[in-house]
């Protein structure tokens, strides 16, 4: 595929539009069960779930999304609580291996001054074990969307090659790719980021990164040179992820954007992935990018206001109970 950009809404209508498909959203990466450190309690943590790709899994579901989820977890206890786990929240978990020969990931999370960091066992962990050969075939040619992560093809060389067959497999079925670059540092060296994920953006008909995320790879500062950079590396639409201020977006010549909403924020885990999921499960309904993008801020925000990854994530009633708010304000506002 050429870096050649293009307009991809058309396509994406007509993809996402085919209610044939077994499901609104795979995702494919590593799951970790997380340890989140409680504020002011340096010795106590909270036990919780994460991972980014199960993190949006998990969002995409909420919002009423068929979800499917693909990976490797260990033949342990962390392991087995994953698949509870998402029985509890109705993702198909029938691609998930059992590996048992390699450990379930694990992280921390720790809270300071400058926000929180996180600390990893995840070296040699089964997820990285994934291969091409583990592909749920008949899974992803029978999904409306795709999606994975930077990190997902950071954590191993087998499970980086099978993300690019995994694309192969989706696309030619007719399943729209979603992509975030979730670049981590310790993962990996920001040539070999740059060269692998850059290869990777003319894949992907949706193409998501945070400002750190794009400031570090591009060497750019502000949204609409990061926007064109991405646009010239031959994505489809992408979509600019700004925090607390919202996002803004691509696709081809069309530019928009939605603005942040305001809340009680506490802990900011997890909330590109929140991101993510809603934007394809809201997608998958009703097809409209603008709103779509509208929708996934409101998620992305309400996910901020507790702590951990997947506790936190709201179920749609709430999402559009907190866009109705807002623009409820709005519409009293511009009627004084």
């Amino acid at each position: 595929m050429s870096g050649q950009s293009r307009v991809v809404s058309k396509t994406v209508t007509e993809r996402a539009g085919d209610c044939s498909a077994a499901f609104d959203v795979v995702c494919f990466g590593e799951p970790m069960y997380e340890f989140s450190q409680i504020p002011g309690k340096s010795r106590e943590y909270l036990q919780g779930f994460g991972g980014d790709t199960m993190n949006c899994a998990i969002a995409a579901s909420r919002q009423g999304a068929r979800v499917a989820y693909v990976s490797r977890v260990g033949d342990d206890a962390f392991g087995h609580q994953m698949f509870r786990l998402w029985e509890r929240e109705g993702i198909d978990s029938s691609a998930v291996k059992l590996d048992p020969d390699a450990h379930t990931a694990v992280y921390f999370i720790s809270h300071g001054e400058a926000g929180h960091t996180f600390s990893y066992l995840r070296e040699h962990s089964a997820a990285s074990r994934f291969c091409v050969d583990d592909l749920p075939v008949a899974m992803l040619q029978g999904t409306r969307f795709f999606y994975t992560s930077g990190i997902t093809q950071a954590i191993s060389n087998s499970a980086r090659e099978a993300v690019f067959a995994a694309f192969k497999i989706a696309r030619d079925a007719g399943a729209s790719i979603v992509f975030d670059a979730n670049f981590r540092p310790a993962l990996w060296s920001i040539d070999e980021a740059r060269d692998v994920i850059g290869s990777t953006i003319a894949l992907t008909d949706y193409f998501l990164l945070s400002l750190e995320d794009a400031q570090s790879l591009t060497g750019l500062v502000e949204p609409d040179p990061i926007l064109d950079w991405c646009v010239g590396a031959g994505a489809g639409v992408v979509i600019l992820k700004l925090g607390a201020e919202g996002a803004v977006y691509r696709n081809g010549d069309v530019k928009g954007m939605a603005s942040g909403f305001p809340v009680r924020a506490v802990d900011a885990t997890g909330a590109g992935d929140c991101f993510a999921g809603s934007l394809m499960a809201r997608l998958s309904q009703d097809n409209d990018l603008d709103k779509a993008v509208t929708y996934a801020c409101a998620a992305a925000a309400l996910t901020c206001t507790g702590f951990g990854a997947v506790d936190p994530v709201p179920r749609s009633g709430e999402v559009l109970g907190l866009i109705s708010t807002r623009d409820g304000q709005t519409n009293r506002e511009t009627t004084r």
